[in-house]
């Protein structure tokens, strides 16, 4: 049964089912809550006006996301706008599609599905994702956050046999969503040769840039940075959660939520609100800041890239998402990409990721359990719903105990530096130069 479980076929099959039940979901409209909104009526209005000559976001006017967020927008609607949603579906599938062979190994030609130790590590990585983009639901399909994860994933992936490649990939995914940036700081102080990935990432948003420059973006390139600056708590985010209660009480001079129809969300107004909003940026950069020192205390310690990196890579994340006063559901699906690759680097030397898998999936399952479906009952504040939505927060505050405590252990379990070896190469189904961009 082992063997039959880590031969890619049945990974596959399960692959193409999974998304076509998610997908599914996803194009319920109404009667699923959804899901596919920002897809359907934002990013299909942003390409068109594009495309009308209404002038482009982050070109002619300022733009939420990164500028590269526009391509795979614009390739959604190779098909036609009236068929965006399945155009949409299939481009993420096809992503993932790319990132799932990655992680088997297939993609590589590493792994054989004969049942190996190396295999049987890759098929539980395969199957848990798998269990978690059905945990987690329509959202892991429906956002611009999308296609950030399986590339993200593939940067991590490569950064054994192809490290330039690897921080080119990253550094192209945090031009659509800011938040593999992490990823890539979390690299530079866990790998060594920190100035070449420096200079790779560097150079890569060079490029990005002085492109947008000759299309004539001055200053609405970077415009994404000062766009969330204003934002206020969103109601989804794990700091909003003493507010959401307090909204529930519904007592005099209380918290309320209110639609901020500039940026197409939910947010709280209430006693300390504004004080925790301006507040939650600072504290953020200050935990990430921390996560780093001590990822760099346990190098000092002795402990290896392999014991560092992957746990590194799930601070940084969740930290991210429990320190961020955005929060939408769709933050959920990065934690992904930190678990995935701590599954698959368990074999060269990592620590276990069990116990984060199945917090992660916990996290997923309670985030679909309050969206899309019951969004509705969430916002009128349902107890039930808030009962789930705080006990979701919770967990993310877990997991990046979690993290923290395994730098913090790091030094402990470190084995002789494998990533750097041919042993520790093959165990990831690569070429020994991990961490060491050429």
């Amino acid at each position: 049964m082992r063997r039959l479980a880590a031969h890619p076929l049945p990974l596959w099959i399960v692959f193409v089912l999974v998304h076509l039940v998610v997908g599914a979901f996803a194009l319920g409209g109404a009667k699923t809550g959804y899901p596919l909104g920002d897809v359907e009526w934002v990013y299909t209005l942003w390409t068109r006006e594009g495309l009308g000559g209404a002038g482009w976001v982050g070109i002619d006017k300022p733009f939420v996301y990164p500028l590269l967020a526009l391509v795979p927008m614009l390739i959604a609607r190779v098909a036609g706008e009236q068929n965006y949603a399945a155009g949409w579906l299939s481009l993420i599938m096809l992503l993932n599609a790319g990132a799932f062979a990655m992680l088997l190994g297939t993609g590589t030609g590493t792994g054989t599905g004969t049942g190996t130790g190396r295999d049987r590590v890759r098929a539980v990585a395969g199957w848990w994702w798998l269990a978690f983009l059905l945990a987690l639901g329509p959202i892991a399909l429906g956002r611009i956050d999308s296609v950030t994860v399986p590339l993200s994933l593939a940067g991590l992936l490569l950064l054994a046999a192809h490290p330039r490649v690897a921080i080119v990939v990253l550094t192209l995914a945090a031009w659509m969503k800011v938040w593999p940036a992490a990823l890539v700081g979390a690299i530079l102080v866990a790998a060594p040769r920190r100035l070449r990935t420096i200079g790779y990432a560097a150079g890569t948003s060079l490029v990005i840039i002085l492109i947008a420059l000759i299309l004539g973006s001055g200053a609405n390139v970077l415009s994404f940075i000062t766009e969330q600056g204003d934002r206020g708590l969103q109601v989804e985010a794990p700091v909003s959660t003493f507010w959401m209660w307090d909204a529930a009480a519904h007592r005099p001079g209380g918290s309320s939520l209110y639609y901020d129809n500039d940026l197409l969300t939910y947010q709280l107004r209430g006693p300390g609100v504004e004080v925790a909003s301006a507040v939650m940026t600072p504290l953020l950069v200050v935990v990430v800041l921390v996560v780093l020192a001590v990822a760099v205390l346990a190098l000092r310690r002795g402990a290896t890239t392999e014991a560092v990196l992957p746990p590194l890579a799930l601070a940084v994340v969740m930290a991210l998402i429990c320190f961020q006063k955005v929060g939408s559901p769709q933050f959920v699906s990065w934690i992904a990409v930190p678990v995935a690759f701590g599954l698959v680097a368990r074999a060269a030397g990592g620590p276990s990721f069990r116990v984060p898998a199945f917090v992660a999936l916990a996290i997923a399952g309670l985030t679909q359990g309050f969206y899309p479906y019951l969004y509705g009952w969430f916002l009128a504040l349902d107890p039930a719903l808030l009962l789930v939505f705080t006990l979701r927060n919770l967990l993310d505050v877990v997991l990046l105990g979690w993290a923290v405590v395994a730098l913090l252990r790091a030094h402990r379990r470190s084995a002789p530096a494998l990533m750097g070896s041919p042993a520790g190469a093959d165990a990831l189904g690569a070429a020994p130069t991990f961490g060491s961009p050429r």
